[in-house]
């Protein structure tokens, strides 16, 4: 696996994002009759929030994004999108478990919605996301948190 960082976003990554998200997006949305390039990226720039979103770089460069969005006692993990030539070299599965430890730690339920399709919701059932509801276009799954050993030792030091 290539070295990789993750870093705070800030406004100007937005276009950056925006793009990635295009070409992540073209296949799945192409599949299901709903690809609009200007659409996919202004859906993205409407909706960005830096302070809630993540920049994946490897060996310094922009390489994908991720979004942790506090919502009602839950957290909404958006946006995650990694550059299709690093799919499959386990940055994804890395990335994934950083920001799901910190859920963990939080004690917090995380969401998702994924395409109907789309091979990245395998990723989130191997790391305990579990189907909630499903349309003809989105498949929407939950992770209840994990104790984490810290929480496990206090448990086990109370009783």
């Amino acid at each position: 696996m290539a070295d990789w960082e993750i870093r705070p976003a800030t406004s100007a990554d937005v276009e950056a994002v925006a793009e990635l998200r295009a070409l992540v997006l073209e296949a799945d949305l192409t599949r299901l009759g709903r690809y609009d390039g200007q659409r996919v990226r202004q859906r993205l720039r409407d909706g960005f929030v830096a302070e809630h979103t993540r920049v994946i770089e490897v060996d310094g460069e922009f390489a994908g994004c991720v979004a942790l969005r506090p919502a009602a006692g839950v957290h909404w993990l958006e946006h995650f999108y990694l550059a299709p030539h690093l799919q499959g070299s386990g940055i994804g599965t890395a990335v994934l478990s950083t920001l799901l430890e910190e859920c963990d730690r939080e004690n917090s339920v995380v969401r998702l919605n994924v395409l109907q399709g789309s091979p990245a919701r395998r990723l989130y059932e191997r790391h305990g996301f579990t189907l909630d509801t499903e349309d003809p276009v989105d498949v929407f799954l939950t992770r209840e948190p994990r104790r984490t050993r810290a929480q496990t030792r206090a448990v086990r030091a109370a009783t």
